[in-house]
């Protein structure tokens, strides 16, 4: 068999997946926030740029089932990397360009954010299968919060040191930023998969020969399952409401709160410092000194994503207030919310990629994938669409984006309904850290 991935591993693995965070970022918060405010842009654009990179995410179910065949994931995930960086970097060229020539800047964005969607795809597909594949299963869970939670630290890292990086504003500066990152997520994932994986000798073929289906047969397998179903209808509803918010909250924060590109770009990173807490959160909450009596997998999803409604409902007061709102303290409680649902439903996710059998956790991750990047499509659009619309409609710029972060609020409450529903029994606790961390150490 496959040697197993010790924690060492694992990390190695987050280290990737920071890596492919710290270019997103800048993809989904800073460029936005560009387009928008310095460029006097739609907000529909950045929108449906970033639709159109979710939307070929689509091609995820398919590369999962080739992982599934036993090929190497290695030179998926380092490939997809290479294509990510690429297209980061020529979206912010594009995003210059579009300041001189509109038409030819958004023929570039859309190869470059197809670029980037395909990257994403490949790389974090396969790294999921990957972790899914050779990590023993009682460790999935807290191996995929270890793998979450270093790509939050990418995010949180790369927002302020851009951030700073980036004001005072200018083209020039946008372009050495973006080109530093890309080029340090490339060497820092190429150093962390060196030899991680082995060589293709290393699998067996009967490993290589896992699926022998086809890849329609084996998606309407997994489709087929009941509880693989309700989670893909829940993971497309919760990530719907979690993305409408994700490309709207810069340009608010610099419109109704006159903050900076680099201003607002920090604002995003304390929104995902919050995330990271609330990941350890719902994490520490099965460990051992907490006893596990802090909630089950099914609790911290559920409850997360209601106070992630309830987090919105702060925003929509700040839309209403303006600048004398504690923006930063409720940016920082919504992050905190979205950071324990999401750990919470990722555990989840671990535990069941391995529950249709082996050799079937690549088309079931791809299929989650893929339900999520659908959802950051639909939701972008539908939220700067939504965005402009009650501009238009409303005098007050605060007054419509508060009517917006209302709809979106509501979309939470309907996705804590839909997670109450998609494990009726049991479910395991969260993913235990200082447990079962220390014991697999």
């Amino acid at each position: 068999m496959s040697r197993s991935l010790g924690w060492l591993g694992v990390l190695r693995l987050g280290l990737v997946q920071s890596a492919l965070g710290a270019i997103v970022v800048l993809t989904t918060s800073t460029l936005n926030r560009v387009m928008v405010v310095e460029m006097a842009l739609p907000a529909l654009l950045p929108g449906l740029l970033l639709g159109w990179h979710y939307a070929v995410q689509v091609a995820r179910p398919r590369m999962g089932h080739g992982a599934d065949q036993g090929r190497r994931c290695t030179p998926w995930i380092l490939g997809g990397m290479v294509t990510l960086a690429a297209g980061g970097w020529l979206a912010a060229l594009a995003t210059v360009l579009m300041g001189e020539h509109l038409a030819a800047g958004v023929v570039l964005a859309l190869l470059a954010y197809g670029l980037i969607g395909l990257g994403v795809a490949a790389s974090g597909t396969s790294l999921l299968t990957l972790l899914a594949k050779r990590v023993p299963a009682e460790r999935r869970a807290a191996a995929a919060t270890t793998v979450w939670m270093l790509m939050i630290a990418g995010f949180v890292v790369t927002a302020g040191v851009s951030g700073a990086l980036l004001d005072p504003f200018s083209p020039q500066r946008l372009l050495a930023v973006a080109g530093g990152v890309a080029v340090v997520a490339v060497g820092v994932a190429a150093l962390a998969l060196f030899r991680l994986e082995g060589t293709s000798d290393s699998t067996e073929p009967a490993e290589r020969a896992a699926v022998p289906a086809p890849f329609g047969q084996a998606l309407r397998s997994a489709w087929a399952e009941p509880l693989a179903r309700r989670f893909t209808v829940f993971v497309f509803v919760s990530m719907l409401a979690y993305s409408m918010q994700d490309l709207i909250l810069e340009p608010f924060a610099g419109l109704v709160f006159g903050l900076t590109p680099g201003g607002t770009t920090r604002l995003s990173g304390t929104q995902h410092g919050g995330a990271l807490l609330g990941m350890l959160l719902a994490a520490g909450s099965g460990s051992r000194w907490a006893g596990g009596r802090w909630g089950t997998l099914r609790g911290w999803t559920v409850w997360g994503c209601v106070a992630s409604g309830l987090a919105l409902s702060g925003l929509v007061m700040a839309g209403l207030v303006g600048p004398g709102w504690p923006l930063k303290a409720n940016v920082f409680l919504l992050g905190l919310c979205t950071g324990a649902f999401s750990i919470a439903a990722i555990g989840s996710m671990m535990g069941l990629a391995g529950a249709g059998g082996p050799g079937r956790e690549g088309v079931r991750m791809g299929l989650w994938g893929a339900a999520q990047a659908q959802a950051f499509a639909l939701g972008g659009i539908v939220g700067t669409a939504a965005s402009d619309l009650a501009r238009w409609l409303i005098p007050g710029t605060g007054a419509a984006y508060a009517l917006v972060f209302a709809a979106n609020g509501a979309l939470f409450l309907a996705a804590a309904r839909l997670a109450a529903r998609v494990e009726p029994a049991a479910t395991p606790r969260p993913p235990v850290f200082v447990g079962t961390l220390g014991r697999a150490a």
